[in-house]
């Protein structure tokens, strides 16, 4: 099974998976609106905005598993994001990214390692995973990782299909 075939739902509740942004470099990040990581959804939304024309987008993982940092509902992630932010990029069903209940998803994501050879569990909220347009894992960047840290902007670069 792809990372293409494993079925997800959008915030909102709608059946959806990564085959819907197939043929785009991917950057998946867990997210979190109470964390002292939460500021990263501007440098998230700069990329998107920055590389969407050229096959990128970013997608939104929210995640409640780190201190309960991510409490609302859908609804209120949505309006967090949108009026705090200004998010644009698609947002996802709340989910697990470790543990007994992990989605299918961040399984198949978790096997690859960071800069440092490190695999295994998310260690925090904002953790990103470059996906390229072929649906391979290009790369991990661990959660303190900026967006728009050189090396994150390099890889992203190298893989944007056009």
């Amino acid at each position: 099974m792809s990372l293409y075939d494993i079925p997800l739902h959008t915030l909102t509740g709608e059946p959806a998976s990564l085959a819907d942004h197939k043929g785009k470099a991917l950057l998946i990040v867990n997210v979190a609106s109470k964390c002292g990581l939460t500021p990263q959804y501007a440098g998230l939304e700069r990329l998107q905005q920055r590389y969407a024309e050229r096959g990128f987008t970013v997608l939104g993982f929210p995640c409640n598993q780190f201190m309960g940092q991510e409490p609302g509902n859908a609804e209120e992630i949505q309006t967090f994001c949108s009026t705090t932010y200004g998010v644009s990029f698609p947002l996802f069903e709340k989910l697990d990214v470790n543990g007994d209940d992990r989605h299918p998803l961040y399984a198949r994501l978790t096997e690859t390692a960071d800069a440092e050879g490190a695999a295994g569990d998310v260690t925090w909220n904002f953790e990103k995973f470059l996906i390229a347009a072929d649906g391979t894992v290009a790369g991990r960047f661990r959660p303190r990782t900026e967006p728009e840290a050189d090396e994150v902007v390099a890889a992203i670069e190298a893989l944007l299909p056009a």
